[in-house]
């Protein structure tokens, strides 16, 4: 395959990379002179028409970028089976290698790189064209560490051809736009949100969402809040942070746009840039120093009888230097007086705005904004996702004075924690237990038992599980020993009242039950809304009063499967009913009848 010459002009020599939809060889242009890239689809698209229509019409348009932050197409051609995009060779690592070697990158390199990114996706916006799959394996990094994009004319016809091959999402999955996951319409502000998603990584070595699946990853995407980057580094400024974080907004009318990103980032590189400058231990040029004349010194041997007495000029006689000293003191004593005066009587005041709910740094930067100083505290909490804020003291509404402390509590998430064994506890014990743990308690069950009444049987989640902090944990407690039957001949129907296992779990309702002295009737499922595997309905009702030993029947809830689309029967063809015949003899008849009247 190497010694393979495409189209008579290409001619392949090395492997140099591979992806989910082609191949990418070096080759060298024969008619040019020059070594080239060349991406060939692979094998399973080349019975696709409608791809391969879309991929050479796409790869087209992409040709007609012209950036420096955009990896040129210079052809597209097809070459027995196989298609083909002749791309501009760099000479470079991708910035995945990059970060793979170095680890988080310096502030300004990683600030540099993203607004390169953002550059050359603002030329390809303004030319109506989105790349939809920006993440560090689609950006090489060139010799002198500027930063190109490629894939424009794959990714593109991709997109609109095999969004949904198979009923999955095409796309990396740890870097497309929360609309991408949900399968929405994809513009221009979902390549920002994954230029976000590349810095944010550049800067922590980290990916802000992971998981055991893409369907996982892709709905942390939806729902869930990246953790704020400064917490895995701390230096990251404010300014920047602030841009990560509108850049991965959820919705896209919040991200900036392509344009607006290069020059937020080009403030932060200025800022940098002026930081890195202001090192003390870096060689400064110093302003020239004049020397004064030497003065001689006259020895007592020498004539001094017809020189001029010299006069000290007046800046440095007594009377100036105590005149200074005394305007210097006056003045010292005015400033210590204003600024005195100036604590004293600040009325300055401000209203706490709101920040729960919010990103650390977005909060941080609204409490600065006006003119509020930050604390940060940590918290656990289940309910709030990782990042953001929990509570705020003061709270909001509050009016303070400038410059005031606010306290913000922002969320480490739910701890994990292992469900520990409660079975063989008092039930006040078991509660007392959840509580020291964070936990909530739910339902609780009883159930006829050898143990003494109010002892805990078992619990749901089972122990060993993996919960969070703040969750709901069910018990099923003894209520003793059934009652002994004295006199077989006196007894008479004892009656129960049927328990409330709605929204319980199947093996929890049934505990529940038979702990009233009833059995479990029939078990049907149903689609519904509801956890998989919940009660969602009952018969009879809850608190209903039945006989002990009765039957509970319970519906289940199961996960609703979509329908198949079932197409219209045609309707059946109706043959015309023929037209009635007349019969001449019947036709004949009236007249007969009316002939022998007037006979008559």
């Amino acid at each position: 395959m190497i010694q393979r010459v495409l189209s008579g002009r290409y001619e392949l020599e090395e492997k140099i990379g591979s992806g989910g939809m082609a191949e990418v060889y070096k080759a060298h242009d024969r008619l040019l002179a020059r070594p080239v890239a060349i991406k060939i689809l692979h094998a399973e698209y080349r019975s696709d028409v409608e791809f391969i229509e879309r991929f050479h019409r796409e790869a087209k348009s992409a040709a007609r970028l012209s950036h420096p932050n955009i990896v040129s197409i210079y052809d597209v051609g097809v070459a027995g089976n196989d298609h083909y995009i002749v791309m501009e060779y760099v000479q470079g690592n991708t910035l995945k290698k990059k970060m793979q070697d170095e680890g988080p990158l310096e502030l300004l390199t990683a600030t540099r790189i993203a607004k390169d990114i953002a550059s050359g996706l603002t030329h390809a916006h303004a030319n109506n064209i989105v790349h939809c799959d920006i993440k560090p394996h689609n950006i090489l990094m060139t010799e002198d560490g500027h930063a190109k994009i490629t894939d424009f004319g794959i990714a593109r016809a991709v997109t609109e051809s095999t969004l949904t091959y198979g009923g999955s999402v095409v796309g990396s999955v740890h870097y497309f736009s929360p609309e991408q996951a949900r399968g929405g319409a994809i513009t221009p502000k979902s390549d920002v949100y994954s230029v976000g998603i590349v810095l944010y990584e550049m800067l922590t070595n980290r990916l802000p969402f992971t998981g055991d699946n893409p369907f996982t990853i892709a709905m942390k995407h939806v729902e869930e809040e990246p953790i704020a980057p400064s917490r895995y580094r701390p230096q990251i400024p404010p300014m920047l942070e602030a841009i990560i974080c509108r850049t991965m907004s959820k919705s896209p009318e919040i991200r900036p746009t392509s344009f607006e990103l290069v020059q937020e980032l080009s403030k932060v590189e200025a800022a940098l840039s002026v930081t890195v400058k202001s090192d003390p231990d870096a060689t400064q040029v110093l302003p020239r120093t004049e020397i004064p004349p030497r003065r001689t010194v006259r020895t007592q041997e020498e004539p001094v009888a017809d020189e001029p007495v010299e006069q000290k000029p007046f800046y440095k006689s007594k009377v100036f230097i105590m005149m200074m000293a005394l305007v210097l003191m006056l003045g010292f004593g005015v400033g210590i007086f204003a600024a005195f005066g100036k604590v004293l009587n600040t009325e300055e005041t401000v209203t706490v705005p709101e920040v729960k709910g919010k990103q650390l740094a977005l909060a941080r930067q609204i409490l600065e904004d006006n003119k509020l100083r930050v604390n940060v505290a940590e918290t656990y909490d289940a309910n709030v996702p990782a990042g953001q804020v929990v509570s705020q003291d003061p709270d909001v509404g509050k009016t303070v004075k400038s410059d005031r402390l606010v306290t913000i509590y922002v969320s480490k998430g739910g701890e994990s924690i292992d469900m520990p064994d409660l079975a063989g506890l008092a039930k006040s014990a078991a509660i007392e237990r959840l509580q020291k743990l964070g936990l909530n308690l739910g339902s609780v069950y009883e159930k006829e038992s050898s143990s003494e009444p109010g002892t805990v049987l078992s619990h749901d989640p089972t122990t060993g599980t993996k919960i969070n902090r703040g969750q709901t944990i069910d018990l099923i407690v003894s209520r003793g020993e059934p009652k002994k039957k004295v006199e077989e001949v006196k007894v008479t129907r004892e009656y129960t009242h049927v328990p409330n296992v709605e929204n319980a779990s199947l093996s929890v309702a049934e505990s529940g039950i038979e702990g009233r002295g009833l059995h479990v009737g029939s078990v049907t499922y149903e689609d519904s809304t509801q956890a998989e595997g919940t009660v969602i309905a009952q018969d009879p009702s809850p608190d209903a009063e039945i006989e002990v030993g009765s039957y509970v029947d319970l519906v289940v809830a199961r996960r609703a499967e979509p329908e198949p689309v079932r197409e219209p029967e045609p309707e059946p063809v109706r043959e015309p009913e023929p037209e009635p015949q007349s019969n001449p003899i019947q036709d004949d008849v009236p007249s007969r009848e009316g002939d022998q009247a007037k006979e008559r």
